[in-house]
């Protein structure tokens, strides 16, 4: 259980302000190296690496390249809102299976399942929508909302 509302990285081990500094450095630049981060956040080289890589194994953070899939080919993103009768879980699970889906959320309310959808085009997402998920067993409505443009998207709510 997390105390004075620091979350719990691994069990006896809690994230803490250095933790925060050093998610902060690599969202800002995910190749930050080591021995620049060191001297930001007060710690040896050694020791951001050590923290680094519990932050890693524990599932806190994931150190990745976000790529921009317009520059890559895939000119069509969308929310899909879901009504599902049964195990909501198992359809989130066959969601998630898909490549074109890039984000799966259980939800509260009117709808039960949002997901995100990356694909190359309105033809693409036609085939998705019809093909695979409206014949995914317990979709009883789907609900789309196309993206015009991305106003904002950020990374960096860990060093928060």
């Amino acid at each position: 259980m997390a105390v004075s509302g620091a979350p719990v990285v691994s069990e006896g081990s809690r994230i803490d302000e250095v933790d925060r500094r050093i998610m902060a450095e690599l969202q800002a630049d995910g190749r930050r190296p080591y021995t620049r981060i060191a001297p930001a956040v007060g710690l040896s080289e050694a020791a951001v690496r050590q923290r680094v890589q519990r932050l890693v194994d524990s599932g806190v953070m994931q150190i990745v390249a976000v790529t921009d899939p317009r520059v890559l080919g895939f000119g069509r993103q969308a929310m899909i809102g879901l009504r599902v009768e049964g195990d909501t879980r198992k359809v989130a699970d066959a969601l998630a299976a898909l490549p074109q889906v890039a984000y799966v959320v259980l939800t509260a309310g009117a709808i039960d399942i949002l997901a995100e959808v990356v694909v190359e085009d309105d033809e693409r997402l036609i085939e998705l929508l019809n093909d695979k998920i409206r014949t995914l067993p317990g979709i009883l409505a789907t609900e789309t909302t196309i993206y015009l443009r991305i106003h904002k998207e950020i990374y960096e709510w860990g060093g928060r």
